[in-house]
């Protein structure tokens, strides 16, 4: 409500004409009985709308950090003990398979750079799946990389992975189903009863979480906070922590898609034609190779394809957890392998690729230098 008081009159309207587009998308969507549709639909409503109808939409970011809350929530209630030990037998796996995806953009990103005019620093942050905002804000540390090339790469990425796997989930290869009353750790589904009087003391909780893991820099942490919440609540206390109703799963998918469909903006391109390609085949060599690596995965630790599949996809945390519910994959596992990746990224990669650019920049003045005296 206070974001509404905040909004002037023609944003306000411009987010209530969004909203009803968000929404049609997602009436639409499951009519047609598409995979995820108050993800999916919404989402592709948002970007035809904006990118072919050219409507005015627009959609706050704080509408969809408190999506990605609700999905941090429901996370958390996976987070038991037995789950946790298993998340912790499977570290080394997460460290190898981290590494492989990354050597996978990187090859992607050079080859990239060989056969374009696009330089190897930009495509790389551009193709590396750790977060969309934590590899803007490097990009932007970084005065040298092309940021613009990076958001779109990202977006695009993002985009057709959300689109691309909920598809694959379904597809003879890997035979997803919906979820039923029950969640695969044995959570039934709820109503909106059932969240009482609990949920009037974990909601400020998340809440308070989410904040104070964005004021330490956490990566995600609208989805980090409430997670780390609700596991030491399950873990410290025999209060009972109720599931959420499939109605207020689909509200969060719908403030997330409809932000994703407002991302992509090919009209900032200076090389739309060229940009666009590589965005799309990098995608989909990202997406092939997570495929073959969800089936190594798979076969070593008997897991489902489905809960293999979303554990590799480089897509972002909160859609993979979003899919994960939907199809009844292990959303612990799903959660652990995404949440590793992202902090991996974060906390190691990030800081290694700030010194390798730094030393190339460098590098490259001290050629300039020598040329320009010679």
């Amino acid at each position: 409500m206070e974001l509404m008081h905040r909004l002037s009159p023609s944003a306000f309207f411009r987010f209530i004409l969004s909203l009803g587009v968000s929404i049609l998308g997602g009436l639409l969507f499951t009519a047609i009985h598409t995979p995820i549709p108050w993800l999916l639909g919404p989402m592709v409503f948002m970007l035809l709308g904006s990118q072919v109808a050219k409507l005015p939409l627009m959609w706050p970011t704080s509408i969809r950090d408190y999506g990605i809350l609700i999905v941090g929530y429901s996370i958390g209630l996976t987070l038991t003990e037995d789950a946790l030990e298993n998340i912790l037998h499977q570290l080394p796996m997460m460290l190898l398979m981290t590494m492989l995806l990354i050597g996978l953009c990187t090859l992607t990103a050079y080859i990239a750079s060989k056969l374009t005019d696009f330089d190897f620093p930009s495509l790389l942050v551009g193709s590396i799946p750790g977060g969309l905002s934590q590899m803007v804000s490097l990009a932007e540390e970084m005065k040298s990389i092309n940021l613009t090339l990076v958001t779109f790469l990202q977006v695009t990425r993002l985009i057709m992975i959300v689109f691309c796997v909920p598809f694959l989930l379904f597809s003879p290869w890997i035979g997803g189903t919906l979820g039923a009353s029950t969640d695969p750790q044995g959570i039934e589904a709820a109503t909106w009863i059932d969240l009482f009087p609990e949920i009037l003391l974990y909601g400020p909780l998340c809440v308070a979480g989410a904040w104070v893991a964005r004021r330490l820099r956490f990566p995600t942490a609208f989805m980090l906070g409430p997670m780390i919440v609700m596991c030491v609540i399950q873990l410290t206390t025999t209060m009972d922590t109720p599931p959420l109703p499939s109605s207020l799963l689909n509200i969060s998918q719908l403030m997330i898609g409809s932000h994703v469909g407002l991302m992509l903006r090919p009209q900032q391109l200076q090389r739309k034609a060229q940009t666009i390609t590589l965005a799309v085949l990098s995608s989909v060599l990202l997406i092939a190779g997570s495929l073959g690596l969800s089936y190594v995965l798979m076969h070593l630790y008997s897991l489902t394809a489905a809960t293999s599949l979303l554990s590799m996809a480089p897509g972002g945390m909160d859609q993979m957890s979003i899919m994960a519910h939907e199809v009844n994959a292990n959303l612990s596992v799903v959660s652990g392998y995404q949440l590793f990746r992202i902090l991996f990224i974060f906390f190691i990669v990030s800081s290694l690729l700030k010194l390798l650019f730094t030393h190339l920049l460098k590098r490259q003045e001290e050629r300039t230098r020598t040329t320009s005296t010679s």
